[in-house]
């Protein structure tokens, strides 16, 4: 199973193009709802992501946990994340049945509450 297919890649790139624009027009970005969330099965990482840059589609936007009690914002390369296995040599996986219920903005602040990514 490939871990972004094309449809997810697109929406990712179609929200960093339009935040992209706004940055560009003097506006505020959009707080989008995370498109996708990726997982570590053997470990305790998630990311919740929603956007990739449009001048490295290499690099994506979102909510970062790396199990250690401090979720942030930040960015991530997909490249890293296809090669990454965890401690018993899984490879990190997208979860098939996420459904955004809010914008990222909310994902983050239940995080900060939690100490973790609360799906």
């Amino acid at each position: 199973m490939e871990l972004l297919p094309q449809p997810i890649l697109d929406q990712l790139a179609a929200n960093g193009r339009a935040n992209q624009e706004r940055i560009e027009a003097g506006e505020d970005t959009i707080d989008f709802e995370p498109v996708v969330k990726l997982f570590t099965p053997d470990g305790g990482a998630t990311w919740l992501l929603s956007e990739t840059d449009p001048e490295d589609a290499d690099i994506a936007f979102g909510l970062c946990d790396l199990g250690l009690g401090y979720p942030e914002l930040g960015s991530v390369r997909l490249s890293v994340l296809k090669a990454h296995r965890g401690r018993l040599g899984l490879p990190i996986e997208r979860d098939l049945h996420f459904k955004a219920d809010a914008p990222l903005s909310t994902f983050a602040e239940r995080a900060r509450e939690a100490g973790g990514i609360v799906t």
